[in-house]
């Protein structure tokens, strides 16, 4: 629907082939690995025991730490406010991407997170200091003012709480530090328990809701959230920067070190591994043609006669008459200059399957 990034909800079968697997495994490894050099004694006695950030649109810690992601699970960004935020805080900020908290927030915003400081949350536990830098070259979010999107807010710790969303004023401009008269006085949004799909622990668990935009709006600006639990005191707040311009949750300025956001080259080549009577296997193949990182990519054919699908995995399925659109996944969206990532999808078909050429384009 124009207006609305409803496609990036997955309508069909997602499961992650093995290189997604080892991949987390070892980000996660590395994860595990570091924590005795983030926790001391005294933090251990009290740890966090809620994390989360925003996803959709992603929040600048969470976008810096996709930014960052390598195949052997270090994290070194690329993006030019990412790098100076960690040059800043360390890429302790970023293998916690999902703490940026204070223990004892209980809601509190103005007058107890310090102007300047909005978006570190004036976090104890970790140093996120570095993503309160005014700058106009973060990671952005493509939206339009007015749509209804979905909001999603991952739950690395799952609590009961409540939502607010704040939205800069007019005024706001990225070239100074966010202060709390940068932002409109009351939320857009709020909810409270909302659904949430996914088991804790993993970025493909998350709080989901449907959220209109505000109305108006053009160019830069930031949209600020506060997570209340409403078993415990502790609060999260983050940024997350979005650009008005007419987009549908395009997401630039990740995998780029130079910033560029000019729209990536690939391609997309569909096979058939496997077909019986009445039905098939296949999977594509999305390969990175340009010479930057490509961060989401869309693949789309048509569907010859007699052959369906009925189920796609490593992508978002979206059918339109004769048109099939299989698009990125939150773990296979970023693809380096000349490597690919997969898909696959299972149909009918009521003859031998034959599958036709496919395009592939990139935000």
């Amino acid at each position: 629907m124009p207006g609305t990034i409803s496609a990036r909800v997955p309508i069909a079968t997602e499961r992650r082939d093995c290189a997604v697997r080892k991949r987390w495994r070892i980000a996660l490894a590395t994860l595990v690995v570091t924590l005795p050099v983030l926790f001391t004694p005294a933090l251990i006695s009290n740890p966090a025991s809620a994390h989360g950030a925003a996803m959709v649109p992603g929040s600048r810690t969470f976008l810096c730490w996709e930014d960052g992601l390598t195949a052997s699970g270090e994290i070194v960004p690329k993006n030019p406010a990412c790098a100076a935020a960690v040059a800043q805080s360390g890429t302790n900020s970023l293998y916690n991407w999902f703490a940026v908290l204070r223990s004892d927030g209980a809601g509190r915003t103005q007058g107890f997170i310090p102007d300047g400081r909005l978006c570190s949350g004036a976090a104890t536990v970790f140093n996120f200091e570095g993503f309160n830098l005014a700058r106009n070259d973060w990671p952005v979010t493509h939206l339009t003012a007015g749509a209804t999107i979905e909001f999603r807010y991952n739950k690395w710790a799952a609590h009961p709480g409540s939502f607010r969303e704040y939205i800069t004023k007019d005024t706001w401009s990225p070239t100074r530090p966010l202060t709390w008269n940068d932002l409109e006085p009351t939320p857009f949004s709020t909810v409270t328990d909302p659904p949430s799909v996914g088991n804790p622990g993993n970025v493909e668990s998350y709080y989901r809701w449907n959220a209109t935009l505000p109305s108006g709006k053009t160019g830069r600006h930031i949209i600020y959230s506060v997570w209340t639990r409403s078993d415990s005191a502790e609060t999260f707040y983050g940024c997350s920067d979005v650009v008005f311009d007419g987009g549908n949750g395009e997401v630039t300025g990740v995998g780029q070190g130079n910033g560029n956001t000019t729209p990536g080259a690939c391609t997309t080549t569909l096979r058939v591994t496997n077909s019986w009577s009445g039905g098939y296997q296949a999977e594509g193949t999305v390969t990175n043609t340009g010479t930057s990182t490509l961060f989401g990519w869309t693949a789309s054919w048509l569907m010859p006669g007699g052959v369906t699908i009925s189920s796609a995995w490593n992508g978002t399925y979206t059918p339109a008459g004769d048109l099939a659109t299989v698009r990125s996944v939150d773990w296979n969206r970023s693809i380096a200059p000349g490597a690919s990532t997969t898909f696959g999808f299972t149909g009918n078909s009521s003859g031998a399957p034959t599958l036709p050429s496919a395009s592939c384009s990139s935000p």
